[in-house]
């Protein structure tokens, strides 16, 4: 039952699926809210990150939602436009007249009302609209999710983490100094180079300096520097990777996003074309295990850790129907399976030639084992060489739910037309699409798998009357792991949830297809400890 949430100059408006409204107070909504819960509604409002916070701050939890900006944005997508903006809502001002929060255009009276039966009538039309509203569902779930996970927060240790940094980096400096472990490494660097001062925090100077050293370079990344054999490398790529720790995670990263021992993330549902999360600030998706030790449940609590394994490679299994890539997966571990079925020797093989088939790898050990794989694995091969293909007509492809790939750029547009106007599917830019679009197809398709485990993993956790930080909560997803922090006496209940809504994610996307979607879960009280 569906229930939209509206903006007047009078104050907000709820109206049922009948037409109904009722008017209250702004102030008034949290009360309103938590009495119409009991009745289980999908509560319809323009965006889950303007409505939520207000509410989960007066206490009240509500178990599902329609966010029409992340749904238009799929919607626009597939229509091949760009999104609506001005999805803040509107708010009355002294003299009644409405203007938008976010400064855009103002939002009209029963604008969102107006705009859900928009989006009904567009998911209807839909050729598959039973996928395209379980995308539309499970989009707004990982809305709620995302916001409960802000409010409760990811367990950390400030202590932990100063005490690591301080043994790796040494004491914190003085604003605008290097810790003692970089300037001893910089110093190392300048001593082994010979050639005076190294500017080694700029690229583009210690490139030239290199190169004044002797050293054929064209570029500082690490993966370069490791082929060069020099006595400066060592130290250099050592600094790089304490420099790295410093500037994304050091001091003055704790003091900016850890409170009450707490890092609360802003993550951005759907903020990647494919539809993975990404986040806005704090570096919630990239947190390198360096201060993972930091990571701490509270007493009595326990963090549970799950992950899908090989995830990408399952979902191209049952994408393309393939039944013998999905026997080879029946285990835990998909890549055995391969190197089981004859297809490779190693299991390093199979999954660079997995990786290779799904990103697009033409060189090296992915274009000698790519063959192999093929003819053992013939149907999720050509699924992504169809895409590739496509991409290289300048064509969008879709995930399974419906999510669409952007068309090309008229940059790579141009550069794949050949003479004669048609297009050049052989071109580097055609090429490059068609990389892009190989792999749209499996990551999108992963992300909406991943998206119904986040929901599901939500939904049976739900218990309600009861606050959220106070029984087991999600508090960190990133791709194809979550972590849930629960009490010690509901450890099992937590693990059993994490498998078996991985197995209904499954269902829910592929129904029957013989592919299984096993996770692995660690029980550990520090995130480090976690297996992988």
């Amino acid at each position: 039952m569906p229930i939209v949430v509206d903006r007047r100059p009078e104050g907000v408006v709820l109206i049922d699926d009948d037409g109904s409204e009722t008017l209250i107070a702004a102030d008034a909504l949290p009360a309103a809210v938590a009495e119409r819960e009991a009745e289980h509604p999908r509560w319809v409002w323009t965006d889950t990150a303007q409505w939520y916070p207000a509410l989960l701050a007066a206490g009240v939890r509500v178990e599902r939602c329609h966010d029409l900006r992340l749904v238009d944005a799929i919607i626009a997508g597939i229509d091949g436009r760009v999104p609506r903006r001005g999805w803040a809502g509107a708010a009355p001002t002294d003299d009644g007249a409405l203007f938008a929060l976010d400064g855009t255009d103002a939002v009209p009276p029963r604008s969102a009302a107006r705009e859900w039966a928009r989006q009904q009538q567009r998911l209807a039309a839909h050729p598959e609209p039973a996928r395209l509203a379980l995308l539309a569902a499970a989009e707004s779930a990982g809305a709620l999710a995302a916001i409960e996970m802000h409010a409760t927060g990811l367990p950390w240790s400030a202590a932990e983490h100063d005490a690591l940094l301080t043994a790796t980096l040494g004491p914190r400096p003085a604003a605008g100094a290097r810790p003692a472990a970089l300037a001893a490494l910089a110093a190392e660097v300048e001593r082994r180079l010979d050639i005076g001062a190294v500017p080694i925090d700029s690229p583009p100077a210690l490139v030239a300096a290199l190169r004044r050293a002797g050293l054929a370079v064209t570029s500082a990344r690490s993966s370069e520097l490791r082929r060069i054999d020099h006595p400066a490398i060592e130290p250099l790529l050592q600094y790089k990777s304490l420099s790295r720790l410093h500037t994304a995670n050091g001091w003055n990263w704790l003091d900016e996003w850890v409170r009450d021992g707490r890092f609360r993330p802003t993550y951005v549902p759907g903020g990647v074309v494919t539809g993975r999360w990404a986040s806005d600030g704090g570096g919630a998706l990239q947190l390198p295990r360096q201060v993972r030790p930091a990571i701490v449940a509270d007493p009595g609590w326990r963090l549970v850790v799950a992950d899908a394994a090989q995830l990408e490679p399952r979902i191209l299994a049952a994408l393309s129907g393939d039944a013998a890539m999905a026997r080879a997966g029946a285990d835990v571990d998909l890549y055995a399976g391969i190197v089981a079925s004859g297809a490779v020797a190693t299991r390093e093989q199979a999954k660079v030639g997995m990786l290779g088939a799904m990103y697009g790898g033409t060189t090296g050990a992915s274009a000698q084992v790519l063959p192999r794989l093929a003819r053992a694995f013939p149907r999720a091969i050509a699924h992504v060489e169809a895409a590739a293909r496509a991409g290289e007509r300048g064509e969008r492809v879709r995930t399974l739910l419906g999510r669409t790939s952007p068309a090309p750029t008229r940059r790579l547009s141009d550069a794949a037309a050949s003479e004669t106007g048609r297009p050049d599917t052989t071109g580097p830019a055609a090429r490059a699409w068609g990389r892009f679009t190989r792999n749209f197809v499996v990551q999108g398709t992963a992300a909406e798998w991943a998206l119904a485990w986040l929901a599901g993993v939500r939904r049976q956790l739900w218990t309600a009357g009861s606050p959220l930080a106070a029984q087991p909560h999600l508090v960190f997803f990133v791709h194809d792991e979550l972590i849930v922090h629960c009490p010690e006496n509901e450890v099992a209940r937590t693990e059993a949830v994490l498998r078996s809504a991985a197995a209904e994610a499954g269902r829910l996307l592929f129904g029957d297809a013989p592919v299984s979607f096993p996770v692995s879960v660690s029980i550990v009280q520090r995130y480090s400890d976690a297996k992988g």
